[in-house]
Formats: C-alpha cells, structure tokens, sequence
C-alpha cells in the first residue's frame, strides 16, 4: 500500500510539473504593411498558425471551414490568422484574411512539422498553447484560444 501511495505522489508531483511547461512559439516572418513583420510583433494577440505543403491539402481545406464557423466569434480580440505553405506563398483561398509566412518550410521545421498538416495555436503571451497534426473541431480551437485569454487576464490580476 505504502509503495502505491508513493507512486501515485510521484506520477502526481510529474504531472503538475509538466502542467508548468512553456513552450515559447519559435519566431518567423510574413508581410505587413509596408514591411516585413514577425510572430514576436504579435505579442498580445492569439495567432491560428496553419502549416501545410499546399494549400490544396484536404486537412488544410477542412481545417479552414472549421475555422470560418468560429472567426467572427474572435474578430474583436484580434486573433492573427497565419498560413505557413511549403509550395510557395499562396494565396489562401479562404474569407478568413490569412497572413502567409514568408518561409513556409522553414516555419514548418521550426515548429517540427514534417507531416502534410499542422495546427498550432499561440497564446497572447507568445507561447504554443496547442499543436496537433490532426483536424481539430472548431470547439476545440475555441475553447484553447478562450482559455488564453482568461489565464493571461488572471496571470494580470494576479500580478
């Protein structure tokens, strides 16, 4: 019993210190208006990065019309949409205005994306909030950007 309870004290006391694990997001650049801009220029905003070889992708085109059904739900806290493309520079064919990364296959390795498809969203704070090679449900995508902003405006308050 004694060697159960200190197992479980252990997997506990593992699990609460990888909960702590950040992971900054690694910087690229796109264009802006009139010049170059990068991820780090975006502090204080979420991104929805999209990594993909082409933009004909099935995964990618999936991912798009989930994100279309929840982007006016984040219009008004100014979440950055971003295409990192690995064939070129676009365009994204999409009525979310997608930023395109400059260097897509230099992003996608930044971000350790080797496969066809990535999602990876980036907290206000400049952190990878979440990443998977999967189509996430436009839910799941809401409620990691939401969950953002309610940690940064308590990490504030706390302060």
């Amino acid at each position: 019993m004694r060697k159960l309870l200190i197992a479980a004290l252990l997997t506990l006391s593992l699990a609460a210190s990888h909960a702590e694990v950040v992971r900054l997001a690694p910087d690229f650049g796109f264009p802006g208006p009139g010049k170059k801009q990068t991820l780090k220029g975006l502090r204080g905003q979420a991104v929805v990065l999209l990594i993909t070889k082409t933009p004909k992708n099935r995964a990618f085109k999936k991912q798009l019309k989930y994100l279309k059904e929840i982007y006016e739900q984040f219009a008004s806290k100014q979440v950055v949409f971003i295409a990192a493309l690995g064939d070129g520079t676009g365009p994204v064919e999409s009525d979310i205005p997608f930023v395109v990364a400059t260097d897509g296959p230099a992003v996608a390795s930044a971000y350790g994306a080797a496969d066809d498809f990535a999602l990876v969203i980036i907290g206000k704070d400049g952190n990878v909030d979440y990443q998977t090679t999967k189509v996430c449900p436009p839910e799941r995508v809401r409620d990691v950007i939401q969950n953002s902003y309610v940690v940064q405006e308590g990490s504030r308050k706390g302060q």
